[in-house]
């Protein structure tokens, strides 16, 4: 009886183990920055990186940043250099010149991305 019973509790471990991963979501992004800027100043953004898990088998497995189209910043994940936490963030300098839109996404290694987030900047 006792062999059956530590095999059921070895069993309901692997579940509720398995199961944490299912309360996991889409990697979703978020910028903060200035709505507007000088001609040839330097901005500082603030990319803010949700997801409800951060485990070996379940992360963010990467995080890019563009600029006008052209990427500015990356972040790439493994199981051995996972993010920081479940919600983290990155900060990314540009140089704005003309009016930019920034667009950042991260997407989680099981379930992809939420999708882009936006952000505008108006060149005075």
């Amino acid at each position: 009886m006792q062999k059956v019973l530590s095999f059921a509790v070895l069993i309901l471990a692997i579940v509720l183990f398995q199961a944490s991963g299912a309360l996991a979501n889409k990697a979703e992004s978020a910028i903060e920055g200035p709505a507007m800027a000088a001609k040839g100043s330097e901005v500082i953004l603030r990319i803010t990186v949700t997801h409800n898990a951060n485990t070996a088998t379940h992360y963010v497995e990467w995080l890019k940043a563009t600029a006008n189209g052209k990427e500015v910043a990356r972040w790439d994940y493994t199981k051995d250099n996972r993010p920081e936490g479940a919600a983290f963030v990155k900060e990314v300098k540009v140089k704005v010149m003309e009016d930019t839109e920034i667009i950042s996404e991260s997407s989680c290694n099981n379930h992809g991305s939420k999708g882009p987030a936006k952000h505008k900047i108006t060149v005075k």
